[in-house]
């Protein structure tokens, strides 16, 4: 009996053999993405990016009991939001939308430059300097933007509603009562 499990296994590995190799390069983590407008963005980050989404810029912030203006809005009965935190978390995620929005586009902009460089074989140490400084200046700005208005939103909030945010949004016992609160 025991011949018959190895011979089995042995039958198996031999028949996997030719399938492991014949996936080959499709098999590696690019494949498909030389296709790409912008190699370096999926079409939804271009869509994110373009419209103002938080993409995990705000992390930090959010799961250290900063809420989120978006998801405040979303979860405005649940949290009780009187008339005055509804407009003020409005006006907080507006700003942040228009002001994220822009650089978003910026963003894509200068990626699709890169790509351009890249792909016409025209780049330069010089010009790949200049633009990663520029495209890292803009992220950096991006993220600054979302980040800011996790602070701004916490100023609008109770402990309590902090509290009950990260609750609903599943982050449970951890003490985002606001004790943090500037």
């Amino acid at each position: 009996m025991n011949r018959t499990l190895v011979a089995a296994a042995l039958l198996c590995l031999m028949g996997a053999a030719p399938v492991a190799l014949a996936a080959g390069p499709a098999s590696t983590p690019y494949a498909g993405e030389q296709h790409r407008d912008i190699k370096a963005l999926s079409p939804r980050d271009v869509q994110d990016l373009l419209a103002g989404r938080g993409m995990g810029l705000a992390k930090s912030a959010e799961l250290n009991g900063y809420p989120g203006p978006a998801h405040v809005l979303e979860l405005s009965d649940r949290l009780g939001l009187t008339a005055e935190q509804s407009a003020r978390t409005k006006s907080v995620f507006e700003a942040m939308e228009t002001r994220a929005r822009a650089l978003g586009k910026a963003l894509v902009e200068r990626e699709a430059e890169l790509e351009r460089l890249f792909a016409s074989r025209r780049i330069t140490s010089a010009a790949l300097e200049a633009s990663l400084a520029e495209i890292s200046k803009l992220q950096g700005e991006l993220r600054r933007v979302h980040l800011e208005a996790h602070l701004a939103q916490t100023d609008i909030l109770t402990p309590e509603q902090i509290a009950a945010y990260a609750e609903l949004r599943g982050y449970g016992g951890a003490d985002h009562s606001g004790a943090h609160r500037h």
